[in-house]
C-alpha cells in the first residue's frame, strides 16, 4: 500500500471541509442561497487579501486575472515595465505584448530578487510609463520580490504597480492598501487550498481610474461589469459554484487560525525547510530573497533532478516539483503552501533524504529532519 502526498507548489492539498463542501448537490447560481454564499465569501477575501478594495472571483485560472489586469487598465501602445525573474514574470511580458503594450523588460537573474533601483532608473528616464508588473513570489525560482520597496516608486506616480500575488496572497502580508499595491490577483490551487479554476483580482481606486480610459479589447473578463455585479452578490457569467462553496471553507480555516498565524505558519515551515536543505549540504537557489510559499534545491552533483522527482512520485507516493527551462532537471522545489503543516515537511525531508540514497548520493540519513524539527518545535507551546 502506497499513501501519496501532494506538496508541490500547485495544485496543493485541500481540506475535507472544502471537498465537502464541493460535493453538495447542485444549486442554481441566481438564487438568494448562492448569493448569501457568494456574498460571505467575497467578504472573507478581503480578509485574506487584507484590503477593503473589492476582490473579484473569475471562472479562470491565476493566469486569467493576469489577462484582465492588462485588458482593463491599458490600451495598446501604453508604456510598462516588467520584472522578468522566472516563468511568470516572462509571462507578464508576454501578454502585454500580445495586447500591443510596449515593454521596458527587466532581466533578473533566476534566483535573485529585482533591484528597485532598476526599477526606479526606467521609471526616471520613461515618465510615461504606466504599469510596473511584477511577481511578489515567483513561483518558479521560489524568490520574493521587495513589494514594498516597489510600492514606494509608483505611489506618488501616475504608475500602477501590479502584483502577481499566486503563491504570495495568505503566504506572507501583502496588505495593498497600507503598502499601496494598485492591482493584485491570486488564484485558488494554491495557499487557497483549492483544485484549480478560481482567479481572484484586487484594484486600488487609482487603478479603476485607469480603468475607465483603457481601450485594450476585452469581453468576459470586464472588470467593471463584474464590480457592478458583486454589489449585487452575483458574478456577470456563470460561475463555478461547488469551487466557490469549497473556497468559503477554505477561507473559514484561515480567519479561524487568524490571517496573522497563517502567515507565521508559512514563514516558520520555509525556514524549517531550507534549514534542512543547508544540513543536508544542499544548495539553496534563491538564499537571500527566499519565498516562505516553496523552497528551491539544487540537487547534488551526479543527480539528475528528473529522475529525483520522478522517484519521489513514483516510488515513495510524493509529489513535489522540478526545475523549469535552464534549470530543468538541477533544482527541486519543495512547497510549504496551503493546507500544510510541520508533519508535511518533515514527509518532504525525509523522502528526499532517503530518495538521494537511493539515487547513489550519500547523506546521512535524518540530518535534514533533525534540523528542520528544530525550526518546527517553535510551533509547539
Amino acid at each position: 500500500m502506497q499513501k501519496t502526498y501532494l506538496l508541490a507548489p500547485g495544485p496543493t492539498q485541500v481540506p475535507d471541509s472544502s471537498l465537502l463542501a464541493m460535493a453538495r448537490p447542485m444549486i442554481h447560481h441566481r438564487t438568494p442561497e448562492f448569493s448569501q454564499t457568494f456574498k460571505e465569501t467575497a467578504e472573507l477575501l478581503q480578509y485574506v487579501f487584507q484590503t477593503d478594495n473589492d476582490v473579484l472571483m473569475l471562472a479562470a485560472s491565476g493566469t486569467g486575472a493576469m489577462e484582465s489586469s492588462i485588458t482593463n487598465l491599458f490600451s495598446p501602445g501604453d508604456e510598462v515595465i516588467v520584472v522578468n525573474g522566472g516563468k511568470f514574470g516572462e509571462r507578464w511580458g508576454q501578454i502585454s505584448e500580445t495586447y500591443g503594450l510596449k515593454v521596458h523588460w527587466i532581466k533578473v537573474e533566476w534566483g535573485t530578487a529585482v533591484d528597485p533601483a532598476a526599477i526606479e532608473a526606467i521609471l526616471t528616464e520613461n515618465p510615461a510609463v504606466k504599469g510596473v508588473l511584477t511577481q511578489a513570489s515567483e513561483t518558479s525560482t521560489t524568490v520574493t520580490h521587495p513589494i514594498s520597496e516597489i510600492a514606494k516608486l509608483t505611489k506618488d506616480r501616475d504608475t500602477l504597480l501590479i502584483v502577481d500575488g499566486i503563491t504570495a496572497v495568505g503566504v506572507v502580508p501583502l496588505p495593498m492598501d497600507e503598502i499601496g499595491i494598485d492591482v493584485l490577483v491570486s488564484g485558488s490551487q494554491k495557499a487557497f487550498m483549492l483544485p484549480p479554476g478560481l482567479a481572484f483580482i484586487a484594484l486600488s481606486g487609482k487603478a479603476w481610474k485607469f480603468q475607465e480610459t483603457a481601450t485594450c479589447p476585452r469581453y468576459y473578463f470586464d472588470l467593471a461589469k463584474e464590480r457592478k455585479n458583486l454589489k449585487k452578490d452575483t458574478t456577470a457569467y456563470t460561475p463555478a459554484v461547488s469551487l466557490i462553496n469549497g473556497l468559503k471553507e477554505a477561507l473559514l480555516l484561515i480567519k479561524e487560525e487568524g490571517i496573522d498565524n497563517t502567515h507565521a505558519r508559512h514563514d516558520r515551515l520555509a525556514r524549517a525547510t531550507r534549514a534542512a536543505a543547508t544540513a543536508l549540504g544542499l544548495k539553496l537557489l534563491a538564499p537571500d530573497s527566499p519565498s516562505s510559499a516553496a523552497t528551491g534545491i539544487y540537487v547534488p552533483e551526479g543527480v539528475d533532478g528528473g529522475k529525483l522527482v520522478k522517484y519521489l512520485r513514483d516510488s515513495m507516493g510524493v509529489t513535489i516539483a522540478g526545475g523549469q527551462d535552464h534549470l530543468k532537471g538541477k533544482i527541486i522545489r519543495l512547497a510549504h503552501l496551503g493546507y500544510v503543516n510541520t508533519f508535511d515537511v518533515i514527509i518532504a525531508i525525509s523522502a528526499v533524504e532517503m530518495a538521494l540514497v537511493k539515487l547513489g548520493h550519500n547523506v546521512e540519513l535524518g540530518t535534514g529532519v533533525g534540523a528542520a524539527q528544530k525550526v518546527l518545535l517553535e510551533g509547539y507551546e
